[in-house]
């Protein structure tokens, strides 16, 4: 591994690590939601409508970790926080995986 990979590998790893910030500092400033990822009925709150394009496309698409917390709404903090961590570190693999398979396949056909 050169040293840049390794890096490269830590920032990754360090980012995953920061994630729950994204919980830990709305719940210290009560701020209900981490600042962007609202849906339909928050931006309707907030704006008063909802863009037309979102309320098209909103229902599109379904995470596979709704909210990044495997133990749902009433979760405790440390279940949110490691289901936070657990996520990145989900999502870093997966997106690492396809590069790794783009990059083989490009190699192979001599792109």
């Amino acid at each position: 591994m050169t040293t840049f990979q390794k890096k490269l590998w830590t920032g990754l790893l360090i980012m995953a690590l920061l994630t729950p910030l994204g919980i830990l500092l709305p719940e210290k400033f009560g701020a209900e939601e981490a600042w962007g990822e609202w849906g339909k009925e928050k931006l309707q709150k907030l704006l008063g409508y909802v863009p037309e394009g979102l309320r098209k496309l909103a229902d599109l698409w379904r995470a596979p970790i709704p909210d990044y917390n495997f133990g749902g709404e009433g979760a405790s903090m440390a279940i949110q926080i490691i289901s936070y961590i657990v996520s990145g570190l989900l999502g870093i693999a997966i997106c690492a995986f396809v590069v790794y398979m783009l990059s083989r396949f490009m190699a192979r056909h001599g792109k």
